[in-house]
C-alpha cells in the first residue's frame, strides 16, 4: 500500500495542544487545583471530585484527538466525556457559590461582560483580571473570601467557553465522519479498489 493510500486511510489526528478547547481545559485544570487547595476542605470529597473532573476534561480531549486517526466514533465519544466532566465541574463551582450565599454572574452584570471581553486564555490573564476586579471591589466584610467568588465565577465562564469549542469540534467531526466514513469502512473501500486495480 503506497504512502498516499496510507495517508488517506488515517485521518488527521493529534495536535491537541493547538485546540482552543484543550488550552482552556488545561487552564481550568490548573485553576481548579489551586482553588481546592485554598478554599475546599482537604477531607471533603468535593476536593478530589473537582480535580478529577477538571483532569478528565483535559485528558479526554487529548485522547480523543489522538484517536481521531482510526476512530471518529471514539473521538466523538471522548469529546462528549470531556464536555460532561467540565459540566460536572461547573456545577461544583456553582454549588460553592450558592451554598455560601453568593450569586453566579449573569450576562447583564459588569464583571461578566468585562471577563468575556478580555478573552482570557492563560493564567497570567486570569490572574490580572482577578487583581483588577479585587481593586474595584467595594463589598463589605464577609465570611467568604471575595477572591474565591471571583475565581469561581471566572472559572464557570471559562468552562462555558471550553464547552462551546468542544461542541463545535463535535459538530465538525460529525460532518467529516459522514463524508469519509469510519476507519473500517475506509479500509474496506481501499481493499475493494486495490482488487479492482489488479
Amino acid at each position: 500500500m503506497g504512502t498516499d493510500e496510507y495517508g488517506d486511510l488515517l485521518l488527521p489526528s493529534g495536535g491537541y495542544r493547538r485546540l482552543k478547547s484543550f488550552q482552556l481545559a488545561q487552564l481550568i485544570y490548573d485553576i481548579t487545583v489551586h482553588f481546592v487547595k485554598l478554599y475546599i476542605p482537604k477531607a471533603s470529597r468535593t476536593c478530589d471530585q473537582m480535580v478529577q473532573a477538571a483532569r478528565s476534561g483535559v485528558q479526554n480531549i487529548a485522547e480523543g484527538s489522538i484517536d481521531a486517526a482510526t476512530s471518529a466514533k471514539l473521538e466523538l465519544n471522548l469529546y462528549n466525556v470531556a464536555r460532561a466532566s467540565l459540566e460536572e465541574l461547573k456545577l461544583d463551582y456553582q454549588d460553592y457559590l450558592r451554598q455560601r450565599g453568593e450569586k453566579v454572574w449573569n450576562k447583564g452584570e459588569f464583571l461578566y461582560a468585562e471577563f468575556v471581553n478580555r478573552r482570557i486564555s492563560c493564567k497570567k490573564e486570569f490572574r490580572e483580571f482577578i487583581v483588577w476586579a479585587e481593586g474595584r471591589s467595594s463589598v463589605p466584610l464577609r465570611t467568604v473570601p471575595y477572591k474565591s467568588v471571583l475565581v469561581a465565577n471566572g472559572t464557570v465562564l471559562l468552562i462555558e467557553t471550553a464547552s462551546y469549542f468542544l461542541k463545535r469540534q463535535i459538530q465538525n467531526k460529525s460532518v467529516i465522519f459522514l463524508e469519509n466514513g469510519g476507519f473500517s469502512e475506509r479500509m474496506h473501500n481501499m481493499r475493494t479498489k486495490k482488487r479492482k486495480d489488479h
